[in-house]
């Protein structure tokens, strides 16, 4: 199965949601036309959904074959002559036509086996096809079992007294299959009634949920806003074996009603809302009475049980704490530790500070004695001149 064949395949299953169980090209023909026309046919459960290509996502035409009155053959099974079957429904007759005669056999057996739930008595198959017949039946017989069959809807009012009997009163072990469970929005009136509520109390909702007049079918009444004004349609919804049918320009099939409600929400993107009728508020407070075990009078105080343990002795003696620290005065200042030098640089200040005293000292002192030196030299120079001249004079 080529890419594009699976995705209309996917689309066709999201638009029918019925099994498939045969499909393959024919032709069909209406009673009052002359041609037969092309179609690729596809049975799922039991209705014939024609398209007019195997890659058209949505059918042309659709065979409801449970309404199915007779089906024969124009001539017996022949492999040299094309198959025509002659079906027989309620409003028309369609003739179906195979070129290949070995696949209109085929498109037989399986017609009448979806229809009858039964295998026909007289097969011109191979074993294998037999076996597919009979995966098909039990298919078949599974979906239309009395668990998965919806339940038929309540009739109207004004149709109750058109039926031809009551029906028997129903045992009180069995559950009650006749109503199913409905969407809050479902109200059992007619259509004028359903319109008046939409246009009366546009406030409640927008969609109301009602029998049909037709019997074990519904019908979907909406009131929508436009431009223009506001518009009320109303839609058909048909029961079947397989779930319900909205009655589109391209049908649409679904499980429960629920559903039903779901797809029409989802393609008014929410814009419109079921439509549910407020519920009455109360007004007073009513007190319940007072039980005959409980008294009226003014309640005593409890009383608390005394503790069984003795409590703990405390102590009597004081503990001493540390005396505090004496706090700094604030004029002083604080000599980080990091600042204060060592015994070792305290002594090595002192000693360069004698050193320097001990060589101002020195120098005092030498410059002392200089000026001395100085002085008795200056005073011992005239006393060896005068010795000098003396001794000249002497001479």
């Amino acid at each position: 199965m080529s890419m594009q064949s699976r995705v209309v395949h996917r689309r066709r299953e999201t638009i029918t949601a019925l099994p498939l169980y045969h499909s393959g090209h024919l032709l069909k023909k209406q009673g009052k036309e002359e041609d037969f026309k092309k179609y690729y046919g596809e049975l799922r459960g039991a209705c014939l959904f024609l398209y007019e290509d195997d890659t058209q996502d949505t059918y042309t035409e659709k065979l409801d074959l449970e309404q199915l009155k007779s089906m024969e053959l124009d001539s017996p099974y022949q492999k040299t002559t094309p198959t025509v079957f002659n079906l027989t429904l309620p409003r028309e007759e369609v003739q179906l036509k195979v070129d290949n005669p070995d696949t209109g056999e085929e498109w037989r057996c399986y017609i009448l086996t979806v229809v009858k739930k039964e295998i026909p008595s007289k097969l011109q198959l191979l074993p294998g096809q037999i076996l597919q017949l009979k995966e098909t039946l039990g298919k078949e017989r599974r979906r239309n079992s009395p668990l998965s069959r919806p339940p038929l809807p309540p009739r109207p009012a004004f149709l109750h007294s058109a039926s031809p009997s009551p029906s028997p009163p129903q045992a009180k072990d069995e559950p009650d299959l006749s109503t199913p469970d409905m969407p809050a929005c479902f109200f059992d009136v007619t259509r004028q009634e359903a319109e008046t509520m939409l246009k009366d109390n546009p406030e409640y909702g927008s969609i109301i949920l009602r029998p049909s007049t037709q019997a074990n079918n519904y019908a979907l009444t909406l009131r929508q806003q436009t431009p223009s004004g506001p518009v009320t349609k109303n839609y058909r919804v048909s029961s079947t074996n397989s779930g319900f049918i909205i009655e589109l320009d391209t049908a649409v099939t679904v499980s429960t009603l629920d559903d039903v409600l779901k797809y029409f929400l989802e393609k008014t993107e929410y814009r419109l809302q079921p439509y549910m009728a407020s519920q009455p508020y109360d007004t007073r407070i009513e007190l319940s009475p007072v039980p005959k075990s409980v008294s009226s009078a003014s309640p005593q105080p409890k009383t608390v049980p005394k503790a069984q343990v003795a409590p703990m002795l405390r102590s009597q003696t004081k503990v001493e704490l540390p005396p505090l620290p004496n706090k700094q005065v604030e004029s002083e200042y604080v000599v980080p530790d990091d600042h204060k030098p060592d015994d070792q640089k305290l002594k090595q200040v002192q000693l360069n500070s004698e050193l320097r005293q001990a060589l101002k000292l020195r120098r005092e002192k030498t410059a002392s004695d200089d000026e001395e030196m100085y002085e008795n030299q200056s005073s011992e120079k005239p006393s060896s001149c005068t010795v000098q001249w003396t001794k000249s004079a002497v001479v």
